[in-house]
């Protein structure tokens, strides 16, 4: 891919360079992003992580939602000093999402999946600064081990690690609850492209994320990744999935595309033209 830039529907710029750590933190007001974790079971690898976003001078709050652990991913989250939210109950990723941000109140959130390996505070500038600097309206992560058609494509659609003005989601919180457990990045990304806008593709090419089948087994992560897909089509039909990749990817982001919104109706997301 190389050293190369790209316009895209909004102006916005991906570079893969990694320039955007250059802008100096100095020149920020006090922080106004908090950092949402959701985690479930995740005591192993969530120190690592954690490590990276406390004290942060980006980062005004980490919040970690603990969704119904049962190895002390909680207890861990604290040691470290992190404000958790915990949960009762497992209810997904989607549900677990909903409960931080309605308890959060900066104007930016910065979402992180909690399994990350080889995270660095680099990392977290460089995602966080194309929003904080008026670069960006949002920014998505690309991770090294991103499998290699997103890497093509130059964006991963359902990255977890996004940057986003809270108002962007804020209106639509009372929706969540309707959606399926794993259908929230393809939610906000129709509401991105509601919007008219476009992310900023920020590479992480030193960071990766364990495969669901290495962390639960081959057999139970397969049918976790399962589960996913189907969520996600339910959330966003697969012509609708396919638009949204379509705008978002740097290589085929000139294509004009509608934009999808998706709304509820008996208790299920649906997409209208």
């Amino acid at each position: 891919m190389g050293r190369w830039r790209r316009c895209l529907g909004d102006g916005h710029r991906r570079d893969d360079a990694g320039v955007f750590s250059a802008v100096s933190v100095a020149t920020l007001e006090a922080p106004v992003i908090t950092a949402i974790v959701p985690a479930w079971n995740e005591s192993a690898r969530i120190g690592a992580v954690l490590s990276v976003l406390i004290g942060h001078p980006l980062l005004a709050r980490v919040l970690v939602v603990d969704d119904g652990s049962t190895d002390g991913t909680g207890q861990v989250a604290r040691h470290a000093g992190a404000e958790v939210l915990s949960l009762a109950a497992n209810g997904g990723k989607t549900a677990a999402l909903a409960a931080a941000i309605a308890r959060t109140t900066t104007p930016y959130l910065m979402l992180i999946d909690a399994d990350l390996q080889g995270i660095t505070r680099d990392d977290i500038a460089r995602l966080a600064l194309p929003v904080l600097t008026g670069r960006a309206s949002v920014t998505l992560s690309l991770r090294g081990n991103t499998p290699r058609l997103w890497h093509w494509l130059g964006v991963d659609y359902i990255s977890g690690e996004r940057v986003l003005p809270r108002a962007l989601i804020a209106p639509l919180l009372d929706q969540l609850p309707g959606l399926p457990r794993f259908g929230f990045e393809v939610f906000l990304n129709a509401r991105i492209l509601g919007a008219g806008l476009r992310p900023v593709i920020v590479d992480w090419p030193g960071v990766t994320s364990p495969l669901k089948s290495r962390k639960q087994g081959l057999w139970p992560g397969l049918r976790a990744d399962a589960r996913m897909v189907r969520d996600m089509m339910r959330t966003v039909p697969p012509l609708g999935l396919m638009r949204q990749i379509i705008a978002f990817s740097p290589r085929l982001g000139d294509i004009a595309v509608a934009p999808d919104r998706p709304t509820l109706a008996r208790g299920r997301a649906i997409h209208r033209r």
